[in-house]
This record gives C-alpha cells, sequence and structure tokens, in this order.
C-alpha cells in the first residue's frame, strides 16, 4: 500500500461516510499514522506503508468515522499559531476564540495580572502570558482539564498559575487587573441539535452552561467586580444569541466594547469597571 493509494482509499471512506474536507482529514490521518507532516505525504506518493503504520491509519479512519474528533485522535490544535495538546477532557479550542486574545490584547494592554476563567487546553492563559509577559492565573472545574492546561504551559514555556476551582471563587479579592474567559455557553436544551462530534465527544462540563446558556455569564459578571481592580477589564467570548443578556448584566459598567467575528457575528464583548 503506498502513500498515494491510502490517501485516496482513507479520503473515499471518509466521503462515503459523510465526513467534511475528506481529503484534508485523511492527509491528517496518515502523516499522524507515519509520523510525518503532510508536505511529506505530497513529496513520497509512492513510498510503501509499513504494516504498523497501515494498522494505525485504519484505526484512525474508523474512529473519525464513528465521529470522534481529529483533533482528539491527533490529540494537536492550533492556536494563535502555537500547538495545543488537546483531550477528551478540554474543548477543542476555536479560531473564533483567537478574538478574545485580540480584544484583551487592545482592551487591557500593560495589565500586569490576568485571571482566565475555564481555561480547559490553556490557550487563552497561555496565548496571553506568551504575549504580554503578564503574571496569569487559569481557574478550571475539571482537575483533568487543569493538568492538560499545565501540560501545555510547560512545554511551551508559558508561566502559568492554575487553580481548580469554580470559577473565580479561590481567587483573591481586587487581585487582578484583567479577566478573560470563554465560558460554556450551550443551553441544555439545544443538546440533541449539537454535531456529533461536539454532542458525544467533547467534555459536557466545557459545553452546556445551563438551561438557558446565560448561568455562567451571570455568575462571571457578578463576582467579577469582587477579583478585578478598579479600572480592570472583563473580556468574554458570546455564544449566539447572548449579546443582548450580556450587555444588560454589564449596563453598569464603563466602556462596554462589542467586537464581530469575520460572519459579522457579536463574539466579543468587553468592559471596564467602574
Amino acid at each position: 500500500m503506498t502513500v498515494g493509494t491510502a490517501l485516496a482509499q482513507g479520503t473515499r471512506l471518509l466521503e462515503d461516510g459523510g465526513i467534511a474536507a475528506a481529503r484534508l482529514t485523511a492527509e491528517i490521518l496518515l502523516g499522524y499514522a507515519m509520523r510525518v507532516e503532510r508536505v511529506y505525504l505530497f513529496a513520497h506518493p509512492e513510498r510503501d506503508l509499513s504494516e504498523i503504520e497501515w494498522l494505525h491509519y485504519g484505526r484512525y479512519l474508523h474512529e473519525r468515522l464513528r465521529g470522534k474528533p481529529t483533533q482528539y485522535i491527533t490529540r494537536r490544535q492550533e492556536f494563535y499559531g502555537r500547538e495545543f495538546r488537546v483531550t477528551p477532557d478540554v474543548l477543542i479550542p476555536r479560531p473564533e476564540t483567537e478574538h478574545v486574545v485580540e480584544v484583551a490584547l487592545e482592551a487591557a494592554k500593560g495589565a500586569r495580572r490576568v485571571l482566565d476563567i475555564g481555561a480547559g487546553s490553556g490557550a487563552l492563559a497561555v496565548t496571553l502570558q506568551l504575549e504580554t509577559g503578564a503574571e496569569v492565573w487559569a481557574t478550571d472545574v475539571s482537575a483533568a482539564a487543569a493538568l492538560v492546561a499545565a501540560e501545555n504551559a510547560g512545554r511551551l514555556g508559558a508561566r502559568v498559575q492554575f487553580v481548580v476551582c469554580d470559577l473565580m471563587g479561590a481567587i483573591a479579592g481586587a487581585s487582578m487587573d484583567a479577566i478573560v474567559s470563554n465560558p460554556p455557553y450551550v443551553p441544555l436544551t439545544q443538546r440533541e441539535s449539537l454535531q456529533r462530534e461536539v454532542r458525544d465527544f467533547e467534555p459536557g462540563v466545557a459545553l452546556f452552561a445551563g438551561e438557558t446558556g446565560f448561568e455562567l455569564y451571570d455568575r462571571i459578571t457578578a463576582d467579577a467586580p469582587r477579583v478585578l481592580r478598579a479600572g480592570g477589564w472583563l473580556v468574554m467570548e458570546l455564544g449566539f444569541g447572548s449579546l443582548a443578556h450580556v450587555e444588560g448584566l454589564l449596563a453598569d459598567w464603563r466602556e462596554v466594547r462589542v467586537v464581530p467575528d469575520l460572519a459579522g457575528i457579536p463574539r466579543v464583548i468587553a468592559a471596564r469597571r467602574g
């Protein structure tokens, strides 16, 4: 079995299974099975696969056909130009969440201490620490997620302090210049409408906020003034349809900003503590 034949067969299997971006997925999975970069596949289509490479490739294709996200198979996802390790204990970082980084870098420029609530893989906390050099703390209710995030921080050379707690319950008052968060915001009532890759494989604790989807926004905005120093910024990713509710929660804050994503959908809200 050559590289070219393996790619053709894998692509056909994924297409028949209704997997989006079948060719790209086949390339990623074959490269992972062979422990080579994708460019190697293009340069060596005639190379024969070893038996172990073929076995691994077949297993990865089977897992993807069952709905397992490619990122959980390869255990990696790029975020803000860096590669993060991901496991089923953490949400897969999305490109849209990079807008949170961009808004935080602009709004909270010069922040000395930053808190990331709901760290997951550590994508926000690690990125902000490396981009700003600030003292960064990160919390997560899941100890397993915190371990993944700590591993990413160590591997990428980011100095981040991780705390296992509910939201910011373990953080001292008036200690942060900025808070960032990509909180769970999917209503439980929408569970069955999610893609199976999300519904059946990503951690529910990182997806679902409660019946309305606003529950975590309510709690974060209520407690943030306790933790933020005067003039500090709160920056959060917005779920679809959450803007009006969250703007209402921040009605008494100063300099409320709403930033859309590339599709024009409100994606990030930032507000300054009075």
